[in-house]
């Protein structure tokens, strides 16, 4: 069975993200196929991968290792995306389908309802999907794919504080869903923009020890070993 490289590549890059291979550590691609469970083809492919998004870097006599941004990388980086989610926003507001719209409100319901029980891991992963599906609604690939490895990236360099009235945020974006409802591309726009700002204003780097920036020593991150998730992989 071949298991694709795009597999491998979600596999490592959720690792990279969750700290298991933490920043300037080396991958090599005997042992990241010994702990995925397949073979170095397809991992030299996704370190390919992983690379042109910045998440690996190849040194010289070290070869592939995890990239050790700067506290400025990560600050463009959490910019670009307040800057572009306004845009998907707007842009869903044109070209959402009713089945984007069904799932958005479906997760904004259960966003107020978590909110108001206080279940902040539940709310963490369905705050995900709903930017996600927001982003998707934009209907452009271009912008789908750059505000989903900004995502990816930001989730990587930073912690997120959960707001002291989490019900207000979900109230904002249950607004923002109106707005896409409505066609109304500029009021989407612009409530996003405002919800984005917020929400910036809740990321906490996870490394201390980046250059130019003095924050609080971060939680250590659990490491995890997994292998890839080969469901609907043909042979």
């Amino acid at each position: 069975m071949r298991v694709p490289a795009h597999s491998v590549c979600t596999a490592i890059r959720d690792d990279i993200v969750s700290g298991a291979h933490p920043p300037g550590s080396r991958l090599t691609e005997e042992l990241l196929a010994r702990r995925y469970g397949v073979s170095r083809v397809p991992v030299r492919e996704a370190l390919r991968t992983l690379e042109s998004e910045g998440f690996v870097v190849t040194r010289r006599h070290a070869g592939a290792c995890v990239a050790e941004p700067t506290a400025r990388e990560a600050a463009d980086l959490l910019e670009m995306r307040t800057l572009l989610e306004p845009l998907g926003a707007a842009r869903a507001a044109e070209r959402r389908s009713e089945a984007h719209l069904k799932v958005l409100r479906g997760l904004v319901r259960l966003g107020q309802e978590r909110a108001r029980r206080g279940e902040a891991e539940d709310l963490r992963a369905l705050g995900g999907w709903f930017h996600e599906t927001l982003a998707q609604a934009s209907g452009s690939p271009g912008l789908i794919a750059l505000l989903t490895q900004l995502r990816h990236k930001t989730a990587w360099m930073y912690m997120v504080e959960q707001p002291a009235r989490p019900a207000d945020s979900w109230a904002e974006l249950g607004a923002i869903v109106d707005a896409v409802a409505r066609g109304d591309a500029d009021r989407a726009r612009a409530l996003s923009a405002r919800h984005a700002e917020r929400a910036a204003g809740f990321h906490r780097l996870r490394r201390p020890d980046l250059p130019g920036r003095r924050t609080p020593p971060a939680a250590r991150v659990r490491s995890s070993q997994h292998g890839v998730n080969t469901a609907g992989v043909r042979p």
